[in-house]
């Protein structure tokens, strides 16, 4: 269990090794390396199961070792939140080394996660960027989608970044319509997930289309279409949101909740 606390007067424990969002095996299958005395450049990060752990973020090396996707796939899921941490933190503390406003290096605080610049004070936390991720249903059918990057015959959610000035609400309505054409009428929200692919956070909702007509983008969607819960194409990996939206839409379905259509 991950105790979002920085172990600040500890001088050892064991580390997590990342670079260039890869993390290092440890002698165990999992992410942690060995107990072993902390170097003042890893970042203290948190408490897993009331062991102290740190970060050390490496610039070279790394090529063999597991991407973040791989070991959320071979690690039951209350890794998530651990694996998730590192990952964003390596991110920001890689991306950050210098300050925004004047260029100067910065220097990591010891007391919280954040980089400061002593020549003009400007301090950065690490970055968070917003997303909606919406599962949009006509009675039992959902409109999926696939992305240009995605394997073979994989659909998914719809999702996107929420702009400035921009309400969650809007998003939605906005991201499914310059996606896939379709306007949607009722909302919910569904719950939130940390995505460290390199810092989102993804927040869930489901949709109600008003009509089942599509007309993709053809930059982002690469293919759009209805699916029925007893026809389905390869779905989203069993640790992510979008799955979460989909598992949570079918047992709906199957209890009797949503109607068919």
């Amino acid at each position: 269990m991950l105790r979002r606390e920085l172990p600040l007067d500890v001088t050892g424990g064991r580390v997590i090794r990342v670079a260039s969002g890869r993390i290092a095996p440890g002698p165990d299958d999992t992410p942690l390396q060995q107990a072993q005395p902390w170097p003042e450049c890893v970042q203290p990060l948190a408490y897993w199961h009331d062991e102290p752990i740190a970060l050390s973020v490496e610039e070279h090396g790394g090529e063999s070792w597991p991407d973040g996707r791989q070991w959320l796939t071979r690690l039951p899921e209350s890794w998530f939140p651990l694996i998730a941490t590192a990952l964003q933190v390596a991110a920001w503390l890689r991306d950050h080394r210098f300050c925004g406003r004047c260029g100067a290096p910065a220097a990591r605080l010891d007391a919280e996660f954040a980089m400061h610049c002593h020549q003009c004070g400007h301090r950065n936390y690490p970055r968070i960027s917003p997303c909606i991720i919406t599962l949009v249903t006509h009675g039992d059918a959902m409109l999926l989608a696939r992305s240009p990057r995605f394997p073979p015959g994989r659909y998914s959610t719809l999702a996107g970044f929420i702009e400035p000035g921009e309400s969650a609400e809007e998003a939605v309505h906005r991201e499914i319509h310059e996606e896939v054409g379709v306007s949607v009428g009722r909302i919910r929200y569904y719950r939130s997930q940390a995505w460290p692919f390199p810092h989102a956070l993804m927040l869930g909702f489901f949709a109600e289309a008003a009509s089942r007509r599509i007309r993709i983008d053809g930059i982002e969607i690469a293919d759009a279409a209805w699916f029925h819960p007893k026809r389905l194409p390869q779905l989203p990996p069993p640790y992510s949101i979008s799955r979460a939206l989909i598992e949570t839409h079918l047992a709906e379905v199957a209890d009797g909740i949503v109607q068919r259509s």
